[in-house]
């Protein structure tokens, strides 16, 4: 079992013994959502941390989107409540790359891009190329996305 996997299932034991539902009830449906990925395809198979971590970082963005579409309708609630379990998936997550970090990356990637030959905006895919390695769970797309458009236009 992979030591993402066994974290979260004790964590999950943790959360229910301290009878917190909120931890509770985020980190079962996590370890559900993992539990379909091992089981899907032809055959069963054990999930690495990389690709544990990919499905943790699919449930941190279902829970942003879901906690903007509630802010949208009036229900701050259960926007609040979506916010509130995102937080608790961030903490299985590598930390997030801040802007000025962000900016240095993709500044890096145009500059090899370019040495490549790609230049202005049609450079997008190539940028996007070398970019999204190092960024890998540490940025979402569309954030990197925005900021290598932004570094390209100007």
């Amino acid at each position: 079992m992979t030591t993402l996997k066994t974290r979260l299932q004790d964590d999950l034991t943790a959360a229910i013994r301290a009878r917190d539902e909120l931890r509770s009830s985020t980190l079962r449906l996590t370890l559900t959502a993992i539990q379909k990925e091992e089981v899907a395809g032809e055959s069963a198979r054990e999930l690495s941390d990389a690709e544990v971590e990919k499905i943790i970082t699919r449930e941190a963005k279902k829970r942003r989107e879901a906690a903007d579409a509630f802010a949208k309708g009036g229900r701050a609630e259960q926007a609040e409540r979506e916010r509130a379990e995102g937080e608790v998936l961030a903490e299985y997550l590598p930390k997030q790359l801040t802007d000025g970090e962000l900016d240095a990356l993709v500044a890096d990637a145009v500059a090899e891009a370019g040495a490549a030959g790609a230049e202005g905006p049609r450079a997008m895919g190539a940028v996007m190329k070398i970019v999204n390695p190092k960024v890998a769970g540490r940025a979402e797309g569309g954030r990197v996305a925005a900021a290598v458009k932004k570094r390209l236009a100007g």
